[in-house]
């Protein structure tokens, strides 16, 4: 599969995520885990769902699967018409540098690097030269509050801000879908709270399709979907059914 043949071609109302029979096992010598198994679910362009569940429920497991980091024991995955089977270890790293961004509960920023050389490095990876990298780091650095702080080390950042600039490098590259690990399970309420509208205004802005583990019902009753994994097992929810924490 050549370089640039991985972009997934969608329709206006076309699905963007299916799953199908998803199972994940864990096994320890004799003893097997069955974390989940048989989900089924489907998500379409534009939906903002949100993945709640008891800590250990498998919610971080799924959304790895979910972004190609992780293998299901068994079912299927699709991206639009995109079989993730079908993926190598190299061609699912291409995939996810074109099609997924990630924001997790830690921001995994590069502590020897300012915040627009983080920023500017999916691009960079990608093989865009620096000044063009750096360039694009600046305007999303711009659109999450920060352009002023894109000489900072990570170190010298707050949390929130660290978060912003995690939210800057993974959308970047222009990716169709935004996964996030408890976003905001890091920060003190105030700051998560400002930190969740900003995930909403980019998901608006850019047209995202996004999935959200958290484990804070408030930010879930926001989403247009709820899905719990509880017991290895998937319920959808209308979000108006929680109670904001």
């Amino acid at each position: 599969m050549s370089r640039g043949a991985l972009r997934v071609h969608l329709t206006e109302k076309q699905e963007v995520v299916r799953a199908e029979g998803l199972r994940k096992v864990f096994r320890s010598g004799n003893a097997e885990l069955v974390l989940f198994e048989n989900l089924t679910f489907q998500v379409a362009r534009g939906e903002m769902l949100a993945i709640v569940g008891q800590s250990g429920a498998g919610k971080s497991t799924l959304l790895h699967i979910l972004g190609t980091l992780d293998r299901a024991s068994a079912g299927d995955l699709y991206f639009g018409q995109l079989a993730v089977k079908s993926l190598t270890e190299e061609t699912a790293a291409e995939f996810r540098n074109r099609e997924l961004g990630f924001v997790w509960q830690f921001h995994y920023l590069l502590p020897e690097f300012t915040a627009l050389e983080n920023v500017a490095m999916p691009l960079l990876v990608r093989g865009k030269n620096r000044a063009e990298a750096e360039q694009e780091a600046s305007q999303w650095l711009r659109e999450v509050g920060l352009e002023q702080r894109g000489h900072h080390r990570s170190g010298e950042l707050s949390g929130g801000e660290q978060q912003r600039v995690a939210l800057a490098r993974a959308l970047i590259t222009k990716p169709r879908v935004l996964l996030a690990d408890e976003p905001t399970g890091d920060l003190d309420s105030r700051t998560a709270d400002a930190i969740f509208d900003l995930i909403a205004t980019l998901h608006h802005d850019h047209q995202l399709t996004s999935l959200i583990a958290t484990h804070n019902l408030g930010f879930a009753r926001r989403c247009n979907r709820v899905m719990r994994l509880e017991q290895g097992r998937l319920e959808e929810l209308l979000p108006a059914e929680l109670r904001a924490r």
